[in-house]
């Protein structure tokens, strides 16, 4: 697929990977719907985006807002004169004992990572489908196809996003619009506070640079991937956990005890 002058919803733009997910975009010559809560955030990165050449609209929403969905899809066609590709890359991560997690925390987890994507791709779906083309681009983590310990929620969430994107690319089998599951191991990112930065250290986990990310997921776009795993031998170890999970839980034991002692530092959050 050729980048240029294809119109994106990128999610989750004012990020680590977001950022420079939007700068890349912006460079093969797509034309970008940025959303991101933050809106001074926002308008910096449009503004570079746009002084460079490119061509970026700010829709600041929270997306997990009553509507919000509907309304991001709503602005970007105006912005953009129609829609290609949606890319959901918004996310959050906790790294914590489950017993400690505020349950209003697993709620926003989930709805930020599952809900709010979901029905972000059903906005935008019957425009796709009417034309019939695009592709819907659902950002993973090698923690929705590994269960780790301390990271329960997030793994459920992206767990979730990668069985919605199997099926739902199997419900489109006959259109022509494609959906690709994008999987990165661990990135340096603000995502990782310095507890979470100091265990992965610790248990030796390969972190890669965001801009390799991103780099790596617009390579999956353009190869209009079903699956698209970043990272050796994170990918081994997923097909491997789908296979022995078992063999996967005694290859974990050691590093899940170093989690843990990080996990146990960690104050439970009112």
């Amino acid at each position: 697929m050729n980048l240029s002058g294809k119109r994106i919803i990128l999610t989750g733009a004012g990020g680590g990977i977001g950022y420079r997910l939007a700068l890349l975009l912006a460079k093969k010559g797509a034309r970008l719907a940025l959303v991101e809560r933050n809106a001074p955030r926002l308008a910096e990165i449009c503004e570079q985006i746009n002084q460079s050449g490119g061509t970026a609209t700010a829709i600041a929403i929270d997306l997990t807002s009553e509507g919000a969905a509907d309304q991001v899809v709503a602005s970007a066609l105006q912005a953009l004169g129609g829609l290609d590709i949606v890319i959901n890359n918004a996310g959050l991560m906790d790294f914590t004992l489950y017993e400690r997690q505020a349950p209003e925390r697993i709620d926003q987890v989930i709805n930020v990572n599952v809900i709010a994507p979901m029905l972000l791709v059903r906005a935008a779906l019957p425009h796709l489908l009417a034309q019939n083309s695009g592709r819907i681009v659902n950002i993973g983590s090698a923690f929705g196809s590994i269960g780790f310990a301390h990271f329960a929620t997030y793994c459920a969430s992206k767990f979730a996003m990668r069985g919605f994107s199997e099926a739902l690319r199997r419900e489109l089998v006959d259109s022509k619009v494609g959906v690709s599951y994008v999987s990165p191991r661990a990135a340096k990112t603000p995502l990782n506070d310095e507890i979470t930065t100091q265990m992965l250290i610790e248990t030796r986990t390969n972190m890669d640079e965001p801009d390799y990310v991103a780099e790596q997921i617009v390579l999956a776009v353009e190869r209009e991937a079903a699956e698209y795993f970043i990272g050796q031998p994170e990918s081994f170890f997923a097909r491997l956990n789908g296979m022995f999970p078992r063999l996967v839980d005694s290859g974990l034991l050691k590093n899940t005890r170093i989690a843990r002692k990080y996990a146990q530092s960690i104050k439970p959050k009112n």
